[in-house]
C-alpha cells in the first residue's frame, strides 16, 4: 500500500489580477481524516476544485495510491476514487433517495434497442449503500422528507457507492445541531475505520479536534505546514492561519449604548407554532445579541421585524414613531436592514457583480434625472466599501459567487452600509466563516455601534454572544425567556434560559 491516499505537489494556480494558489502541497494517509484550514480566502476552495478537475492547474502534480494522475475533469475524479460533499448541497427534493444517488448513472436495462432505467436494480443497490453507512431510509421516499443531515448522509452514502477512496467534506457542520453533527461523525469514523480517507474543510476547532487526525493550514494561498492534530495547539493553529497572535478573539466593546432606538411590543406570529408575545428594547450604540437553541424561533422573529413575515398582533417603533412594516421594502425606506442567515440563497446575488451586490439595496440614491444610474458615484461607493472593510477581490466587476464565504459577508455588509440604516439586523453573521475575519467582522459591528446605529445579532455560538453583546435576549420555544447582560453572561445562564419551555 502507498504512503498516501492522495498527493498534491506544488500547485499553483492563478486568475486574473490575483494568484490563488502558489505551490501548495497536500498529503492524505489512508484511513485517516485529514483537516484542511485556512482563513476565507485561503485557497482552500480553489485547491479541491483543482483536484476535482474543475479547476486546470497551471503547474503541479497529483498522485493517487502513489499513481501520477491527471484529472481534467470531476467525472475523471470519480473514476479515481474521489468524492466530495460540498457545502452548499444540491438535492432534487422531488426525487427519491436512490434517484438522487444514481443522477447520471442510472443502471438501465434493454428492450429491443431500447433502454429504460432499471429502478428495481436502483433501489436494490441504494438500500445496500445507505445500510452500508448505517442509514437505512427507504431509497423509495423522496430526498426532501429529510433533513440537511440526512441528506448530507445520502451524500456520503452515494460517494461509498462509487467506491470513492477519498472523499472532501467541505463544511459539513455549518448547518447542523449537535446531535446531526455526532451522526455524521459516527458515519466519518466508520468508514474511516474500514480505510476511507476525509479532507475535512472546517473552521470550528472544537469539532476538528473530535475527528481529525492530521491537519494542514493554508494562508493567502501558500502551504504554511501540516501536522499532527495532537500536536499543534488551538492557538498554534490560529497563529499560523492569520500569520499573528490573536491575543485576544473578540475586540474590546468600546461602543456605549445610549438612548432606545426600536421598541418591539407584543410581537406574535400568524402562525400558532412560532414566536408568540415576543417585546424588547434596542438601544443607540448598543450590540444586541440573540441567543437559544435551534427552533426557538429567533430567525422567525427577525424576519416579521423586518417585513419577511406576518404578523397577528404586535408594534415596531424607531425612535418613538410606530412603523407600519408589511414587507421589506417598508423596513428599508424606514433605516432596518437585515443581513439574513442564509447567505447563498438570500444573501448574495451570485450570478452579478461585486458592483451591483453593494449597490442593489441603494440604487434610488444614484438615480440621474429619476431614470439614469449614475455608474461613476456605485464605483466610487464600491471602491470605498472594499477599501474600509478590506474586501479581497481583483475588481468590482468580479462575480461576487467567487469570492470567500468571508468577503462575500463583507459585500453584503458593505450592501447595507451604502444604504445608512439605523438599525441592522445581523442573522449568524459569522457562520462558516474563519477566525480572522470572523474579528474584522466583529469590529465592523463595533464601529457601526460607536456610530450610534443599533445593531441585533442572532448567533448560535454562545461565546460569540457573551463575548460581542452589550445584552443578550434568550428565546425559547417561540418566547423571549430571559435578558443578560453581556458582562454578567455565561453559557450556563444562556442555557438556562433557552431550555425554559
Amino acid at each position: 500500500m502507498a504512503e498516501y491516499r492522495l498527493e498534491m505537489r506544488g500547485v499553483s494556480k492563478s486568475f486574473p489580477g490575483v494568484k490563488a494558489l502558489d505551490k501548495i502541497n497536500l498529503k492524505v494517509r489512508p484511513g485517516t481524516v485529514h483537516a484542511l484550514m485556512g482563513e476565507n480566502g485561503a485557497g482552500k476552495s480553489t485547491l479541491m476544485k483543482c483536484l476535482f478537475g474543475i479547476y486546470h492547474m497551471d503547474e503541479g502534480e497529483i498522485y493517487v495510491d502513489g499513481e501520477k494522475v491527471n484529472i481534467n475533469n470531476p467525472d475523471e475524479a470519480l473514476h479515481k476514487g474521489l468524492a466530495m460533499v460540498h457545502q452548499e448541497l444540491q438535492p432534487v427534493p422531488a426525487r427519491t433517495i436512490a434517484e438522487n444517488m444514481y443522477l447520471g448513472r442510472y443502471p438501465t436495462r434493454s428492450y429491443g434497442p431500447v433502454k429504460v432505467i432499471d429502478h428495481k436494480k436502483m433501489n436494490e443497490e441504494a438500500k445496500k449503500w445507505l445500510e452500508n453507512v448505517k442509514m437505512p431510509f427507504d431509497p423509495k421516499r423522496k430526498l426532501g422528507s429529510l433533513s440537511i443531515s440526512q441528506m448530507q448522509s445520502v451524500e456520503i452514502a452515494k460517494a461509498v457507492s462509487q467506491e470513492a477512496k477519498l472523499i472532501i467534506l467541505d463544511e459539513p457542520t455549518s448547518s447542523l445541531t449537535d446531535n446531526e453533527v455526532e451522526a455524521l461523525f459516527r458515519i466519518v469514523r466508520d468508514l474511516r475505520d474500514r480505510g476511507v480517507s476525509f479532507v475535512f474543510i472546517s473552521h470550528k476547532m472544537a469539532e476538528l479536534r473530535q475527528i481529525s487526525d492530521d491537519i494542514t493550514i493554508m494562508r493567502d494561498g501558500c502551504y504554511v505546514g501540516t501536522w499532527e492534530m495532537k500536536n499543534i495547539s488551538d492557538d498554534e493553529i490560529v497563529k499560523q492561519m492569520v500569520g499573528r497572535d490573536l491575543s485576544n478573539i473578540y475586540p474590546p466593546l468600546t461602543n456605549e449604548p445610549g438612548d432606545v432606538l426600536l421598541e418591539v411590543n407584543n410581537f406574535t406570529s400568524i402562525h400558532s407554532n412560532s414566536f408568540k408575545n415576543c417585546s424588547f428594547k434596542l438601544r443607540k450604540g448598543e450590540i444586541l445579541g440573540f441567543g437559544g437553541l435551534v427552533g426557538a424561533q429567533r430567525t422567525e422573529l427577525m424576519e416579521a421585524i423586518f417585513g419577511i413575515r406576518h404578523i397577528s398582533e404586535g408594534e415596531v417603533k424607531l425612535n418613538g414613531k410606530k412603523l407600519d412594516i408589511k414587507r421589506p421594502q417598508d423596513a428599508i425606506n424606514n433605516g432596518i436592514g437585515m443581513i439574513t442567515e442564509d447567505r447563498r440563497g438570500s444573501g448574495i446575488l451570485g450570478c452579478l457583480s461585486i458592483a451591483d451586490n453593494v449597490s442593489i439595496a441603494s440604487l434610488n440614491h444614484y438615480l440621474e434625472a429619476g431614470i439614469k444610474l449614475n455608474n461613476k458615484k456605485i464605483e466610487d461607493l464600491v471602491q470605498e466599501n472594499v477599501a474600509k472593510l478590506s474586501i479581497k477581490t481583483p475588481s468590482s466587476k468580479t462575480l461576487i459567487q467567487s469570492l470567500s464565504g468571508g468577503n462575500q459577508q463583507k459585500v453584503i455588509i458593505s450592501r447595507w452600509l451604502a444604504n445608512n440604516p439605523d438599525v441592522l439586523i445581523m442573522d449568524e453573521p459569522t457562520r462558516g466563516i474563519d477566525v480572522g475575519a470572523k474579528y474584522e467582522i466583529y469590529q465592523i459591528m463595533i464601529e457601526l455601534a460607536k456610530q450610534g446605529k443599533g445593531i441585533i445579532m442572532i448567533s448560535s455560538e454562545m461565546p460569540e454572544l457573551i463575548g460581542v453583546s452589550n445584552r443578550i435576549m434568550v428565546m425559547c420555544n417561540g418566547k423571549i425567556t430571559g435578558e443578560v447582560s453581556g458582562e454578567e453572561a455565561t453559557q450556563e445562564s444562556i442555557m438556562q434560559y433557552a431550555t425554559q419551555f
